[in-house]
């Protein structure tokens, strides 16, 4: 790649990892429901996997997860120790499964939504349906990553800073897929379609 482009995509990049940090300390970024956040910060990711590939989507992604840790560091809730090694609630501390959690689902966003619109554009070349399933896949990939990483390595833990029993927590990860996943997801497909229409055209030039 030229330098000019290499300097060109390294802005695209920062530009949108500006995007990310402003919606992730404002309001806008990890909107509380009850004692988990819902969040759009997932949006540029996916943006930037659509529009400058999986790569690029992937360092987004990344950017995404530090301020994850950061935010739940910071501004902990009571299960803010399973996205911060830096956090403890009573004898449960975060550890390194934390950083796991959250740095790759958030990663694996843009990587997953670049290669799905590379996929249905090289099939299909429909601009629209293309960001639409990218988005919808890409915020999926994180949600349900998140909540089966919660399972696995917190599970206990996770449940009682719920105050639930354990046996149901499996129903509980189901519903927050089910219920914020698909909400946050579609957010993410009504949004990506649009915007990725007019930024790509932007890119392209």
């Amino acid at each position: 790649m030229p330098t000019n482009q290499k300097t060109t995509r390294m802005v695209q990049i920062a530009l949108l990892a500006g995007v990310e940090i402003l919606l992730a300390f404002t309001p806008l970024g990890y909107i509380p429901v009850g004692p988990v956040r819902a969040t759009t910060v997932h949006i540029p990711v996916i943006l930037g996997g659509i529009l400058l590939g999986p790569a690029a989507g992937g360092i987004l992604g990344g950017v995404f997860g530090l301020t994850s840790i950061l935010i739940n560091t910071l501004t902990p809730t009571v299960t803010s120790f399973v996205f911060t090694p830096f956090y403890s609630l009573g004898n449960t501390h975060g550890n390194l499964w934390s950083l796991c959690i959250a740095m790759i689902p958030r990663i694996l966003i843009g990587v997953v939504a670049g290669w799905v619109f590379r996929l249905l554009m090289r099939l299909q070349k429909n601009g629209s349906l293309a960001a639409a399933v990218a988005g919808f896949l890409g915020s999926m990939t994180n949600t349900i990553l998140v909540m089966g990483g919660i399972y696995l390595f917190f599970g206990p833990a996770y449940a009682e800073a719920r105050g639930i029993a354990y046996s149901t927590l499996i129903g509980v990860i189901g519903g927050v897929i089910s219920f914020n996943g698909v909400i946050e997801a579609a957010a993410a497909t009504a949004i990506s379609i649009p915007l990725a229409a007019v930024l790509r055209k932007i890119v392209r030039r």
